[in-house]
């Protein structure tokens, strides 16, 4: 995509939004930026054609066609180009929600990410520019939600050690896992489901709740509810006939169990889906 513009939309009424594009923009000859105390917001350059190099904490990184940036706000960095032309597109942000996501997200330094297929994020970009030039309206609320996709699609790009450590846990788990999806009615014993993980009780435990962030118990009781939620939106069943076929032998402990995971009764729940 060949810019050659800037667009910083302005507009007061759409400060308390959880994300905000600030600005948008591109340059098929991008100059030197040098920038000792940060910028004023977040953003994420794309380089798009040619090479140059980034500056920060006393460090120089090549950047190259494909190459994704993230600049946090204040963070000192710079860059400049390394041949006649370098082709960046970027945008800026910020948002009530902005700060907290990025956090979650381990989004908190500088990152440099390439990505080999560059199709979703030059689409999301071009509705984002798209929409500040011809949406006066709604743009400013359209683009609040590209932008997170943005962010979110640039988080895909990279891993972390944390996310390398999770996937791992996860391979280990896809059988008691599959398992336990397949044959939430029957009564399964922790044990088992750490054979089948090929570890013991304890350490299948403690797999389970670092890469699903719960207790297999808990896992298991959310897979029980929501073929529950199925069985009563058809209403074939009594709620005794479906606690039976999803795994809980006492139905006053279903409705119990079923009330604490949706906030209502399972004949509320039936009679709000008809």
């Amino acid at each position: 995509m060949k810019i050659e513009q800037s667009i910083y939309p302005y507009n007061p009424e759409l400060a308390g939004l959880p994300f905000l594009l600030t600005g948008i923009g591109g340059s098929r000859y991008q100059n030197r930026v040098s920038r000792p105390e940060g910028y004023r917001w977040h953003q994420i350059l794309y380089c798009a054609d040619g090479e140059g190099v980034l500056e920060y904490d006393g460090r120089n990184e090549e950047l190259h066609k494909g190459t994704f940036v993230f600049l946090p706000r204040t963070i000192p960095h710079g860059y400049f180009p390394t041949g006649r032309q370098w082709e960046v597109n970027w945008i800026a942000f910020e948002g009530n929600g902005c700060d907290n996501t990025l956090t979650a997200l381990g989004m908190t330094g500088i990152i440099v990410a390439e990505a080999d297929d560059t199709a979703y994020m030059e689409e999301i970009f071009g509705r984002m520019l798209m929409s500040q030039k011809t949406d006066i309206l709604y743009s400013g609320y359209t683009c609040s939600g590209l932008v997170y996709d943005y962010i979110i699609g640039f988080r895909r790009l990279f891993s972390t050690d944390a996310d390398n450590k999770k996937s791992r846990h996860l391979s280990l788990l896809l059988p008691a896992l599959k398992y336990m999806y397949d044959n939430y009615a029957e009564d399964i014993p922790m044990t088992y489901l750490a054979q089948l993980t090929g570890v013991t009780h304890q350490h299948f435990c403690r797999l389970f709740r670092s890469a699903m962030n719960m207790r297999p118990s808990d896992y298991l009781t959310g897979r029980r509810i929501d073929e529950a939620k199925r069985l009563l939106n058809e209403n074939k069943l009594s709620a005794a006939e479906i606690a039976e076929a999803c795994g809980f032998r006492d139905p006053c402990y279903f409705s119990t169990i079923f009330k604490k995971y949706t906030g209502i009764s399972p004949a509320a729940f039936r009679k709000r889906s008809f």
